[in-house]
């Protein structure tokens, strides 16, 4: 039977901390939507009830969804629930875009009798050093129950122990790239936002330490001091807000400055931005990129893990070292005040973006999950 493909669809339980608009979570709705409804029956579950802001859109593709309602992530009792799935759904395969929930969904896994003990796949979102203490050591002690393991980016790769890397595929995602361009709407999104004559500023990316918003803050507050037409937008939210927006009135930021908060037409918004920007830390590859990428706009961003790895500096964007607002903001400055610079930059993301289509990394993820089964 090795090699051949299974005649019933593949029973895939996608596992994930919760649902609010991140990266990961953006990326495994994507999936659930490109997914081959002939080969995978999908089914969702998330520990944490407050984070729902995808349950909409994964619902309306017809995927089952089940809520573990943990208060916390480090609540042990979803475990007990998760066995508890496992045994009345009867699963294939177990896939885990979270590493806490990848660590405890290992070993709910193997406490079920081989003969009905689904395959176990993770993905890693996120550079190593970006977990917290407790969800390295569990991976590392645990990653050895894996079947097959995928990492975002080389740089995700790189940042993983080496006994761990020998056996993970880097797999570059892409986005959506025909939804997204349907999706912008350039001059009606400026006139909702009232920024018709504005040189225009975004960034995606929730508020959370490694997005490195206080850098951007302060990059954009040089930016306003020496460009007079240029407005900033934000569209984000996370456990940083009211920091960020202490910082954001301590600067004087104002209306020159607009923290939209979470959209859900955050594609439509940023249709209406002259230059995107990203500010990060530290990454494994944000989605909020390649999107920008795909909507052909010039970027600003740092050297942070996997950006350079879709990113060429002086072609498609302008990259400086993470955690260096100065530089953001000369970066920013000069983008914002060369029109020839601009043009140029958006052609070269338009042609980058065009190749950065999702469906074939979603195709090879479904091959590796019959693969498995039929190994």
């Amino acid at each position: 039977m090795s090699g051949s493909r299974r005649s019933a669809p593949v029973r895939v339980l996608w596992l994930i901390k919760g649902l609010d608009a991140g990266g990961a979570e953006r990326l495994l709705t994507l999936t659930a939507r490109l997914r081959d409804r002939r080969r995978i029956q999908g089914h969702v579950a998330y520990l944490l009830p407050d984070k729902v802001a995808l349950v909409p859109a994964l619902r309306a593709e017809g995927v089952a969804l089940t809520c573990f309602d943990s208060r916390h992530w480090w609540d042990p009792r979803w475990l007990f629930r998760l066995r508890r799935l496992l045994v009345t759904e009867r699963f294939d395969v177990v896939h885990a875009h979270s590493p806490l929930a990848a660590a405890g969904a290992r070993l709910v896994v193997r406490s079920r009798p081989a003969a009905v003990r689904p395959r176990m796949i993770t993905t890693e979102h996120s550079l190593w050093e970006g977990h917290v203490g407790l969800a390295r050591w569990v991976n590392q002690a645990t990653g050895h129950l894996d079947d097959a393991r995928f990492a975002v980016s080389e740089a995700v790769l790189a940042s993983m122990p080496e006994r761990q890397r020998e056996a993970t595929e880097v797999l570059l995602h892409g986005v959506d790239v025909p939804s997204l361009r349907a999706q912008g709407c350039r001059e009606e999104a400026r006139r909702e936002l009232g920024l018709e004559d504005a040189m225009v500023i975004g960034t995606v990316a929730n508020l959370r330490p490694h997005k490195g918003y206080p850098d951007l803050l302060a990059a954009a507050r040089a930016v306003l001091d020496r460009v007079p037409d240029v407005v900033f937008v934000a569209v984000g939210q996370g456990p940083q807000e009211a920091e960020i927006r202490a910082r954001h009135r301590a600067l004087g930021l104002g209306e020159r400055f607009r923290l939209l908060g979470f959209r859900d037409d955050a594609v439509r918004v940023m249709s209406a931005f002259d230059v995107f920007c990203l500010a990060s830390i530290h990454e494994g590859l944000p989605l909020a990129t390649m999107e920008a990428l795909a909507l052909g706009l010039p970027i600003v961003a740092t050297r942070a893990g996997g950006i350079p790895e879709v990113l060429t500096d002086g072609e498609e964007a302008l990259l400086v070292p993470p955690s260096a607002p100065g530089l953001l903001a000369d970066a920013l400055e000069r983008v914002a005040t060369d029109e020839r610079l601009r043009a140029s930059m958006a052609a070269r993301a338009t042609a980058r973006g065009d190749g950065l289509s999702v469906e074939r990394a979603v195709r090879r993820v479904e091959q590796v999950y019959e693969t498995i089964l039929t190994a």
